[in-house]
């Protein structure tokens, strides 16, 4: 891959790595549904040239719903609880070993045995971020960021078996289905929205501003760019740069102050991820070349 490449992946990384910032900051003036709901509503204003009905699909509007309504409705509810940046940005990663799962499950898939040792090491490594003591007064932030997970998990693998649905075209659907369902959902449960979108200022719009701009327009775009031009064997591994980033930007951006339990389950998560996701690059260069 050439080096223009690589920095294009760092920068993806860096995009979603900030994205956990951004967030921090909105859901600490808008509520979390709130949030997620204006989040999209910008999202969609910038991708209604890419709301196409062509392939349009059951499973393609399950897809949008649940990734829109409920994994990010979710993981920003879970960033409002969370007292910290660092244990959501690893937590987040448990969707990788949960997706292998499901790929068992769903597509008939066999894991090996390195596999399965990496699956045991990731969750083995959230199961030690829940003992941090920031982490274990508010269990509830890692519960939802684990259903998140699962819930993108899901979402990952029922995409396999879609028809070809272009990034964009796909991110338009799903922030039409966050708009949709979101909204309602945040004026059931949190009440008007107006005091907080007329009381924020400059940088508090531009906490979902950059959420819907940096990690979904620039943070998927770079991403699915590269897919196009290099094999997913030589991208994927690239992407896992994206929670050390953000550990280290709530370190210098939010004030973490991250236990050795965090620090190692980090490790250990991370590790697994790592294991997982490269031994399916493998796999999948093998089969390009054979």
């Amino acid at each position: 891959m050439p080096v223009a490449h690589v920095l294009l992946a760092l920068v993806a990384n860096a995009a979603w790595a900030f994205n956990f910032i951004a967030g921090k900051a909105g859901v600490a003036h808008f509520q979390p549904l709130t949030f997620t709901a204006l989040r999209f509503s910008i999202l969609l204003l910038l991708l209604l040239p890419w709301l196409r009905t062509a392939g349009a699909s059951g499973r393609l509007f399950e897809v949008a719903g649940l990734m829109g309504i409920v994994h990010f409705g979710l993981t920003f509810g879970g960033l409002a609880v969370a007292a910290d940046v660092s244990s959501v940005a690893i937590a987040s990663q448990l969707y990788v070993p949960m997706s292998a799962l499901l790929g068992v499950w769903l597509l008939g898939e066999r894991l090996d045995a390195r596999r399965i040792a990496g699956i045991a090491i990731a969750f083995g490594g959230v199961m030690l971020i829940g003992f941090d003591p920031v982490v274990f007064q508010r269990p509830l932030a890692l519960l939802m960021i684990a259903v998140a997970s699962l819930v993108l998990a899901w979402c990952s693998v029922r995409m396999r078996g879609m028809p070809n649905v272009g990034v964009f075209t796909m991110q338009a659907w799903t922030a039409l289905a966050a708009v949709l369902g979101l909204w309602p959902l945040a004026l059931l449960a949190e009440g008007d929205p107006r005091p907080a979108l007329a009381s924020a200022d400059a940088l508090q719009w531009a906490a979902p501003t950059y959420s819907a701009i940096g990690s979904s327009l620039v943070g998927h775009g770079i991403v699915y760019w590269l897919l196009q031009r290099h094999a997913v064997s030589r991208v994927t591994p690239l992407m896992l740069l994206a929670p050390v980033l953000a550990i280290i930007f709530g370190v210098l951006l939010w004030g973490d102050q991250p236990s050795w339990k965090l620090l190692l389950g980090g490790a250990l998560t991370l590790a697994g991820v790592a294991v997982i996701n490269v031994r399916g690059a493998r796999r999948a260069l093998a089969k390009e070349n054979a």
